[in-house]
Formats: C-alpha cells, structure tokens, sequence
C-alpha cells in the first residue's frame, strides 16, 4: 500500500491506495488562516502536523498500516516557513495568497537575473519576496533563520528529520534555475541567503528520506520506509490525472482556474505570466496559466441574483452562440497574462433582453476566455495540447465544458468519479519513489464523457473573444 498526504490551505487530505492504485481510505482534517491585516495570510505550522497527526490516526484506526511501502508529499506552493538552527519554527508561515511582499517582488521583477533564471516573472506570492519583507520589516527573524522549507517541506521535516524539497515546489519560489533544476546563487545572493538556508533537492518521485520511528511506531508502521519528494499541489493533480507529458493537459475549475500542461522541454515565456515550472518527474517540465476567478466567479453571479451555480448552469440548455454582454471575469485582478493586481470585473454590452440566463452565459464566457488567454500563451511557446482533462468543481457543468472547448477548439475529457487529485498524486509518486514503475503508472482515469467543440459556433465565439480582449484594453486604465 501507498500513503498520499496533501497539504492544501484550506485542510490536509491522507489517502492510501493499494497495489492497483485503488483507494483503500481516506481521512480529511481542517486547517484555519490568520489574516492579521489587509493582503496577510498566515498558518502557524504547528496546526499542519495536528492536522497530520489527526488524518494519520483515522486511517490508521481503520487500516493496518504495516503494509505500507512508501508516502508521498503533495502540499500548497510558495510558502515561507522560517526555522531556526534547532528546526524551531521562528513565525507563521506567510503563505501562497499573501500579498503584503507586492513591493519586494516588483523589485526582484525589475532585475532581469528573475525571469531570465528562473523562467518566471517574480509574483508577489512566491517565497523570496517574502523573505525579502521580513528581512526589512523583522530583521531579527531574518538574522536567525537557518532554513527556509515550503509548507509540504515542513511536513516531510517532521516525518523524516530531513530538509528536502523537490522540483516542482521548489521552482514556485523565485531561487530555482528552473531549467537545469538547481538552486541558482545568483538569486539567492540577491535575497541575503546562501545555498545553506535552503533544503536539499530530489526529483519528486525519488526517496527523500526515511520515515522516523517514533512516528511509524504510533501509526503502525515501518520504520524508515520511503518518504518520496513529493509535488506542488497542481503538479501533484497532474500526475493524479495522468498528465505527465507533452501534449496532455487539465483543465481546473475550482475557486481560481489552472490550465496546465505538461511539456517534455524547457520553454519558459515570463513576458506571459504564465508559470513554467519543473514537473514532478525527471527531465519534465510544465506550465500553468493561471486566473484568479473561476468557479468564484460563478459564485460570485449567484449571489447577485440569489441563485446558487448549480440552478444557473441547469437552466441553460444546449450550448447557444455568445450574446452582446461581455464579462471580463477581474474580480480580484488577473494573473495570466495580463499579471494585473489592479484589474477589476466588468459585465460590458448589457441591453433590455438581458435576463438572468444571459448573464450567466456572460459570466462562464468571459472564463472561458480568460482560459483562451492562457491557451494562446502556451502555444505561443511551441507547446501543444492535443486535449484537456476538466477537473474543479465547475467541470460538473457540461454546458460551461462546451463553452470553452469550443473557445479553444480541443476536446475535453470528463473523468468518471473518483479521486485523482494532489493526495492520489503523491500517492502515485509514493509507488515510484518504492519502486513499482515510472511515468507509465500515472495513467489518466477514465473517461466518462467527451465533450467535442461545436464546429458550428467556434466563429461566433472568437469574434466574442476578440471583444473581450477588446473590452480588457479599452477599461484596464478605468480600475
């Protein structure tokens, strides 16, 4: 058997699967976050192993846990968690949704080593701005930081007494040469650290440490058994949905909306903001665009007109061409590609016929193209997607699947249920770090639906999005 443990903001996920990759248990266990001020996020990570200890011992109460082989890690990105030279935690962990470094990252942003090095444009909510405010607003806590581990990092610390991260994680937080997947001096330097405040690295399917025994004694397990590196959390989904190499790519309608996919090469594109980042697995990469409201702002509609989503998606009907109105999906800025913090919402083209079914095609429209944003980005790279996996909570509207396959003109595929997210990742890549095979294991779920692009209205919706890139430019100035 194999263990996947995902560290996620909201709470922690245990899952243990068995030799065919079938779920055996799971175990969910809820975490807060501290917002002292205006843009701060914080989690003291002592709750993270309370939260581990609690979904460890659901399972294992349940489960003889003797026969597990191997764990792996899957946890929130970006995240800095200050240890002193006795592995004492020194603050909270400020976390991925932090916005209090905007200053330091624009500074870190200005200096062409970043992006040139790190393949990424330097956001606000990666590691080293954070650092960077904390060595200007808590100088003390600078001066007596040994490491600094992101938050699935601390985790393994407390499983294995090791600090290790991984790749994929690791290129989240502003130090990494992400294309020869080494920490990069220069970058370092430019935050007042050395290579010896940052954990070592392993390839996320390789053996990052031993499981320590007082640990694997409460839990009925075997001491020093394999604690793989692990994933960030939307590396971990890729490799729980199969989306491991060039040309596969998923789709997520969750709160904020991700479309990853998977590359063979190096091919970062900053200018973008899209994220390039290395993949769990070795000699892979992947990118991400990101956008900031999805599902969000679906939810968002539904409280205007005090409908929730799932009465607004059912009462569409078949896919129909794009109306006047015009949904730019900002609510709280955008990240890919306009990396704008300032952005605003807008629902532009409204007339007399615009009812509350008019509106919502607005709203899963203008996510859409946002999406069509990101799309154009990665092929602008040379990458391609030959079809999308849809996963997220909006991936169960089959109207709004239609909607952006045909705005990006590729096939979607519906997953039949189950659980292939970021703890069945990590579980995934507990059997490799264990031996039991490569990328060849990480198989896409099955599928339950193809949802094909309707020929017949992809014209329609591309003079749409043109008025949507249209609208962008013509209100950015006005929020």
């Amino acid at each position: 058997m194999y263990l996947g443990l995902d560290l996620g903001t909201s709470g922690i996920k245990a899952l243990l699967i068995d030799d065919d990759q079938a779920i055996v248990a799971e175990a969910t266990a809820p975490l807060n976050v501290a917002r002292l001020h205006s843009g701060w996020s914080e989690q003291d990570p002592g709750d993270w192993i309370v939260a581990a200890q609690t979904v460890l011992g659901t399972i294992s109460a349940e489960n003889d846990l003797g026969g597990v082989l191997a764990i792996g890690l899957s946890g929130q990105m970006h995240g800095a968690t200050l240890l002193d030279r006795a592995g004492k935690v020194l603050r909270p962990c400020i976390l991925w949704n932090d916005t209090r470094a905007h200053a330091e990252a624009a500074a870190f942003d200005a200096d062409p080593d970043f992006r040139q090095i790190s393949g990424n444009i330097v956001f606000p909510g990666f590691t080293a701005p954070k650092l960077a405010w904390i060595k200007t607003h808590e100088p003390d806590i600078f001066e007596g930081t040994a490491k600094v581990l992101l938050p699935k990092d601390y985790l393994r610390f407390w499983l294995t007494g090791e600090y290790v991260s991984e790749m994929s994680d690791a290129a989240g937080t502003s130090w990494l040469d992400t294309g020869r997947r080494d920490w990069s001096d220069t970058l370092l330097a430019a935050t007042g650290l050395g290579r010896e405040h940052m954990p070592g690295l392993v390839e996320g399917s390789d053996i990052s440490g031993g499981l320590r025994g007082d640990i694997a004694s409460t839990y009925g397990m075997r001491p020093g058994l394999a604690v793989a590196g692990g994933a960030g959390d939307n590396a971990a989904s890729a490799v729980g949905v199969g989306v491991v190499k060039a040309g596969q790519a998923f789709v997520s309608l969750g709160t904020s909306g991700v479309l990853f996919a998977a590359n063979d090469g190096y091919l970062p594109d900053p200018d973008t903001a899209l994220h390039t980042f290395c993949h769990a697995l070795p000699d892979r990469w992947h990118q991400m665009g990101v956008i900031l409201a999805a599902s969000d702002a679906l939810a968002w509609y539904g409280r205007l007109v005090g409908h929730d989503p799932a009465q607004l998606t059912g009462e569409l009907g078949d896919l129909t061409g794009p109306g006047r109105a015009v949904f730019l999906p900002y609510l709280g800025g955008e990240r890919t590609p306009h990396n704008d913090a300032h952005v605003r919402a807008v629902m532009s083209g409204l007339e007399h016929a615009t009812d509350r079914a008019a509106g919502t095609r607005a709203v899963l429209e203008g996510v859409a193209f946002a999406f069509a944003d990101s799309f154009a980005a990665i092929a602008g790279t040379g990458a391609r997607i030959d079809h999308l996996i849809a996963v997220g909570g909006g991936s169960r509207s089959q109207y709004w699947l239609s909607v952006i396959a045909t705005v990006l003109g590729v096939p979607i595929h519906v997953p039949a249920a189950g659980d292939f997210g970021g703890a069945f990742g990590a579980a995934r890549l507990a059997m490799m770090a264990a031996g039991q095979g490569g990328a060849e294991i990480a198989v896409p779920p099955p599928t339950d639906q193809i949802i094909e692009p309707v020929s017949g209205l992809g014209g329609a919706f591309q003079d749409a999005y043109q008025r949507y890139r249209a609208t962008y430019a013509a209100l950015k100035d006005l929020s």
